[in-house]
């Protein structure tokens, strides 16, 4: 609560409050940015993992099927 003589708000309750404030967004955008790095981070070993896939894949498509016999 803020402190309010007389009907009349003083400086230090605007800068407080506005501290508060502050401190409630700088909260939740750091948040927000730990969710997107680990966002960031499950995209990438997501696409690594497809890369890897499809080049198996064709690597497979191209190579050749030799066979040993014996005579």
């Amino acid at each position: 609560m803020t402190a309010i003589d007389n009907g009349q708000i003083r400086r230090e309750d605007i800068e407080s409050k506005l501290r508060q404030i502050k401190g409630d967004a700088e909260g939740a955008a750091e948040g927000a940015r730990s969710m997107g790095v680990a966002g960031g981070a499950a995209v990438a070993v997501f696409l690594l993992v497809v890369i890897y896939l499809l080049g198996r894949r064709s690597g497979k498509k191209r190579s050749a099927y030799v066979a040993v016999r014996r005579i």
